[in-house]
């Protein structure tokens, strides 16, 4: 796994960030993490240069402020492409990707996929501790977008992926303009008319324990709507299509 890169975006997760690092190093320790951090308020910036200065396999990308997921990613995802990387993970910082799944999204990659995407809504995937209209706003938002969209993806916002390196660079990156939660719709949808190999893995999404989340409705209805418009956009390509 010496070509494995695990990307954390990081803001206010001081009390999960040193857990989830040491996890991901236990279970695949040949793997290198970078923690991209938005200039946290609560230190975790700090902390995650503590685990650095411990751990020449962990290196910290400090951001000037909170910028979004999106560009954490971007960023994140051009460094790892400039060190040669050949796997590049989405993880949250927040525990609620299980860093012990890991190894089954690498094995899905190793097998020849370009994008795997862990999978809350595929047979053996689940949510721990959601209550009833959390779980139907995720599911409705990934129906939403997979309809609008043409994909046949079940876990569509999703966000603990592994990306090849070569997925990266035939993915117009610099059309993707999004920032926060649309970022994995945008990135998914780009990969998908690239005409990516996508695979969907099981895993169980486990809500956080500490901290607070930074999800809210406004930020999902965002989402939605900019899918709406790309589905609209993408209308006259999708009918040519059905008529060839």
């Amino acid at each position: 796994m010496t070509d494995v890169l695990v990307v954390i975006p990081t803001y206010n997760e001081r009390a999960n960030i040193a857990d989830v690092v040491s996890r991901v190093r236990a279970v695949a320790p040949d793997a290198h993490v970078l923690v991209v951090d938005d200039a946290s308020p609560d230190g975790t910036g700090a902390l995650a240069d503590e685990l650095a200065a411990s751990d020449s396999r962990i290196s910290v990308l400090h951001r000037p402020g909170k910028q979004g997921l999106g560009a954490a990613y971007s960023h994140a995802f051009a460094w790892g492409l400039e060190r040669g990387f050949a796997r590049l993970v989405e993880m949250d910082a927040d525990g609620s990707h299980v860093p012990e799944q890991l190894p089954d999204l690498l094995a899905a990659a190793d097998a020849g996929a370009d994008l795997v995407l862990g999978s809350r809504w595929v047979a053996g995937g689940g949510i721990e501790n959601w209550p009833w209209h959390r779980r139907m706003l995720s599911r409705g938002g990934s129906a939403y977008a997979r309809w609008v969209l043409g994909m046949p993806y079940r876990d569509v916002t999703g966000g603990y992926r592994v990306f090849t390196s070569d997925a990266l660079r035939r993915i117009s990156r610099g059309d993707v303009h999004s920032q926060g939660y649309g970022f994995q719709v945008d990135m998914l949808w780009h990969a998908h008319r690239a005409g990516l190999r996508i695979v969907e893995v099981p895993i169980t999404f486990v809500e956080r324990t500490k901290g607070r989340s930074k999800m809210s409705g406004g930020i999902v209805f965002e989402a939605m709507w900019r899918v709406t418009l790309w589905g609209v956009a993408a209308l006259p390509q999708r009918f040519r299509a059905t008529r060839q």
